[in-house]
């Protein structure tokens, strides 16, 4: 089920997000990268949703503007969706951006949440892929910029590409790339992630070189409830090269933790 849902951003704006939801039971709630969409879910969802109310939440990143344009508004507009939609404590699974938002919320609010999956997420140690970003970027920047996202390059979506450049080529697009960034940069959490208790499963690519295995080693070192599942040959979008070894690994750490009943496994 596809929906449209307005959102009440810092600036007052409404900010409107894309949302999609299959299956029951156990809510997850997956949150994506700076340049991510609901449909790099896709294959992990489908994987989960026999066991799991799965919600994909899509926010309009490269459209923000001004105060809304950070990952402290971001945080903000995803704790008051997950205030507003459910009446219990959700699973949070994001990727890089997506998966510092989540550790945001997790610290800031949490009893939100009631786990964390966290995928090449950025909040200690990252290397930004926009840096030295032209104000007008070219196709061939962004191929070679997307493509560091992944070890095998042939996961790469020309579509992507499209869409990215399009969006950063509308005025105000780029700027809001490299101010998500440069946010997400400063708002470095190694002092706050000894405060966050929830179970945590760290999925992380060996290949990732943009939030490299240091950074799932420093995760793990001081987060006191963590656990690091690796991915051979993966970079920094398992959930797109490796989508049955990333539903696998959820499922483990679901039956682990105890939650929902086990449905259709990897």
């Amino acid at each position: 089920m596809k929906s449209e849902v307005s959102l009440i951003g810092m600036s007052g704006r409404d900010i409107v997000v894309d949302v999609v939801e299959c299956g029951a039971g156990l809510p997850v709630v997956f949150l994506h990268g700076l340049v991510g969409l609901n449909e790099h879910w896709e294959l992990v969802v489908r994987l989960l949703s026999g066991r799991a109310r799965c919600v994909t939440l899509e926010m309009p990143l490269l459209s923000l503007r001004k105060s809304d344009c950070s990952i402290q508004a971001v945080s903000a507009m995803t704790m008051q969706f997950i205030d507003k939609h459910f009446d219990e404590p959700v699973v949070l699974v994001g990727n890089s951006f997506g998966g510092h938002v989540a550790l945001r919320v997790a610290h800031e609010r949490p009893e939100l949440v009631q786990s964390l999956v966290l995928a090449g997420s950025s909040g200690l140690i990252e290397r930004t892929v926009v840096k030295g970003a032209p104000v007008r970027p070219t196709r061939e920047w962004l191929v070679e910029k997307i493509g560091e996202l992944f070890y095998d390059k042939s996961f790469m979506d020309p579509g992507d590409v499209d869409r990215a450049f399009a969006l950063l080529n509308e005025r105000g697009g780029a700027r809001a790339m490299v101010k998500l960034s440069k946010s997400a940069r400063r708002d470095n959490m190694a002092d706050d992630l000894g405060e966050i208790e929830h179970p945590t499963l760290l999925i992380w690519g060996k290949e990732d070189i943009v939030t490299p295995p240091g950074a799932g080693h420093g995760f793990t070192e001081l987060m006191p409830n963590a656990e690091l599942f690796w991915i051979e040959a993966c970079g920094h979008a398992p959930m797109i090269e490796a989508p049955k070894e990333f539903a696998r690994a959820m499922h483990e750490f679901f039956d682990k933790l105890g939650l929902a009943s086990v449905g259709d496994q990897a």
